[in-house]
């Protein structure tokens, strides 16, 4: 299972994710940048098994970044163990999602 980790400080607002997880996944421009795109992505583009791991993010950018967590923890649940997504919070300590 491959991991790929996206580092919250680094990316400061939405458009910027959108930006870094294209370049992960190496999409193209056809890539919609939106809540929907990224559900057909994460659901039928990536390379599956993966592991997606969101580091750094403390209350605020959890806010912030609120739909997209949700979004992975649906997906986590829709493929049944071949994504799996954790949080590792800015005390260091991860935070793992119940399947």
């Amino acid at each position: 299972m491959g991991k790929v980790e996206f580092d919250f400080n680094q990316i400061p607002d939405i458009p910027a994710f959108y930006r870094h997880f294209a370049e992960r996944f190496a999409l193209g421009e056809e890539f919609g940048a939106n809540l929907d795109a990224l559900w057909d992505v994460v659901t039928g583009d990536i390379s599956l098994p993966v592991e997606i791991e969101f580091l750094n993010l403390n209350v605020r950018r959890k806010r912030r970044f609120g739909a997209i967590i949700l979004l992975f923890e649906e997906a986590e649940e829709e493929l049944e163990g071949n994504l799996r997504f954790n949080i590792r919070e800015t005390s260091g300590m991860a935070a793992v999602h119940p399947r």
